[in-house]
């Protein structure tokens, strides 16, 4: 997992809450509309439109992205219902992408590993498309995505990994430090952050889920 642009895994990067991305054309002007948003799960045929969001944004900071192709294609093709994608007119704007696993801390291999049937989710990327970022879609996409985790059977927590200076960012979000990560990347060292997925009744309520 690795949320500037946010990113979960090493590269979560925070975003700040501002207005929602709109349209400019004329016609929806006149009307008073908003484009149509819309939250779902993603598939393998929105890979392509994900690796490029995740490269444009990582490549530039970091050096390499967080997934390539086929691990964003293995983890759509394994388990796309721990994915979540914000699409705005028809196109994604951000993206969340997990996968499942069942240890207490998270270890090198869960960088590319889907455990089934597990009880913690781990955040691998989040990510906002270059054109829509310092708009608060990070914060927000991360917000709607744990309120929809509360809603699987089974979770009880997430966790993801973040660059010290991020760790403000996730505890704001109800994330906890759990400290430092055994999961490195180059010279890129890590803390590792913790949210328990509790609540589930209330969250059933207020989420549409």
């Amino acid at each position: 997992m690795m949320a500037q642009q946010v990113s979960s895994s090493p590269f979560l990067k925070p975003f700040y809450l501002k207005t929602p991305l709109s349209v400019s054309s004329p016609l929806r002007q006149r009307r008073h509309t908003l484009p149509a948003s819309e939250f779902r799960n993603l598939t393998p045929q929105d890979a392509i439109s994900v690796f490029e969001i995740e490269r444009e944004a990582f490549i530039s900071v970091s050096g390499e992205c967080p997934l390539t192709l086929d691990e964003v294609l293995s983890f759509l093709g394994q388990c796309p219902e721990l994915s979540l994608g914000w699409f705005e007119g028809g196109q994604l704007v951000a993206f969340i992408i997990g996968s499942g696993w069942d240890k207490d801390r998270l270890a090198q291999e869960a960088l590319t590993l889907h455990v089934p049937d597990s009880p913690t989710v781990h955040i691998h990327v989040l990510s906002v498309h270059r054109q829509c970022r310092q708009q608060g879609k990070g914060s927000i996409l991360l917000w709607r995505y744990l309120q929809y985790l509360r809603c699987l059977p089974g979770l009880r927590r997430a966790l993801l990994i973040c660059e010290e200076f991020l760790v403000p960012f996730y505890e704001k979000s109800g994330f906890k430090e759990k400290g430092p990560s055994a999961i490195s990347v180059g010279a890129l060292c890590f803390r590792e952050m913790e949210y328990m997925l509790g609540g589930l009744a209330y969250a059933r309520r207020n989420s549409g889920c």
